[in-house]
């Protein structure tokens, strides 16, 4: 059993040796396409950006997929390490990509490489453009597998997860991203004459309740309420005697399956109906849900029970990830992984316990899953 958790905690530890800053993934996925001279292999490059497809027909039953990505941000000033030197200590390992997300692709590998029998099919997606544009990354592979008939059935994205506790949260899907720019029209004057001038700053006074924090929905089962984030406020040539000629205010919507971009378009459009404005607005990412009733929830949910002793949570709490590329061609989706305390962080760690564990998940995931 020692050597076992050796060999797991090598190849965690060799993934966090290279130095992939995002797209760049440092010979990475080589190496990982070496552990695997028994899988069909496929390299798909796309404007310098490299992923890896790996698969291996089981049996004919279903085609199970595993996905990650081996990029990572870049590390900064002021680690106490060397983030690119895996160091262990006190019951964890410190490097750059711990977290997010080495330790969840190591994990799924290692269990992976010891599966010998399974009824489907087993496939591994890796990408090195996660991190940063996310453009030519997971959506590439997943386009030339619909194009040749090969998409998985279903998938596991091993992204960090767990909040508090390992195993308390299962990601079911994930809310949506909508951008936009209000500007508000005025009329530039002096601060004495009020009343010749068409203040825009007070414009959006009039109505900040209803625009700043603002509910647009009252969210559902596994959506938080759809909410208007303000991100930014410019206007005026910061001098206390001018009134600006227009105000712009930048904001985000991270939208559920009850609000669109129409809506958010619509409901701004008609709030400041009475005045000049100009909206720019766009969606960066939509809204997926993955049926509770999923055979990758279900199974997924008792594996991790099963080996945290927790039941877990199923929300789409949190920002984006690759899983909605996964859910825009039908195939159903969960998302699951360590602890995310320290992600993008300074001293970004892994608890190796935590580690262990995800690997027992995903074993359990591959035997025991009908």
């Amino acid at each position: 059993m020692k050597k076992e958790i050796d060999q797991e905690l090598s190849l965690l530890t060799e993934l966090l040796k290279f130095k992939s800053i995002t797209p760049n993934d440092d010979g990475c996925l080589n190496y990982i396409a070496m552990l695997f001279v028994d899988f069909e292999t496929k390299f798909i490059e796309k404007n310098g950006v490299k992923n890896l497809f790996l698969k291996k027909k089981f049996g004919d039953g279903d085609h199970l997929c595993f996905a990650g990505h081996v990029d990572v941000v870049p590390p900064g000033q002021g680690w106490q390490s060397d983030p690119f030197k895996p160091v262990i200590k006190d019951g964890y390992i410190y490097a750059r990509g711990s977290q997010d997300m080495k330790s969840g692709v190591a994990a799924f590998l290692s269990a992976i490489l010891e599966t010998d029998d399974f009824d489907g099919t087993l496939s591994i997606l890796l990408t090195s453009d996660e991190e940063g544009e996310a453009i030519y990354g997971t959506m590439e592979v997943l386009k030339y597998l619909d194009e040749i008939g090969e998409l998985p059935d279903y998938a596991v994205v091993a992204e960090p997860t767990s909040d508090i506790k390992f195993g308390d949260t299962i990601k079911v899907g994930r809310r949506g991203s909508i951008n936009g720019t209000l500007t508000i029209k005025g009329k530039q004057g002096h601060a004495a004459y009020p009343n010749k001038c068409i203040n825009p700053a007070h414009i959006l006074a009039t109505k900040f309740n209803e625009f700043a924090g603002f509910n647009l929905d009252n969210g559902d089962e596994f959506f938080e309420p759809s909410k208007i984030v303000i991100t930014d406020i410019r206007g005026g040539m910061e001098v206390c005697n001018v009134t600006p000629n227009e105000v712009k205010i930048m904001f985000n919507v991270r939208n559920g399956m009850l609000t669109n971009l129409e809506k958010v378009e619509n409901y701004i459009k008609n709030l400041y109906d009475d005045y000049e404005i100009d909206l720019k607005i766009s969606a960066s990412s939509f809204p997926f849900i993955t049926s509770k009733n999923s055979k990758i929830i279900t199974n997924l949910s008792k594996s991790v029970e099963k080996i945290s002793g927790i039941k877990p949570k199923l929300n789409t709490a949190g920002g984006t990830s690759d899983a909605k590329y996964f859910a825009k061609f039908g195939v159903e989706c969960a998302e699951f992984g360590v602890i995310n305390d320290r992600i993008h962080s300074l001293d970004e760690r892994v608890s190796i316990d935590e580690y262990k564990n995800l690997c027992k998940v995903f074993k359990d995931l591959i035997q025991n899953f009908k």
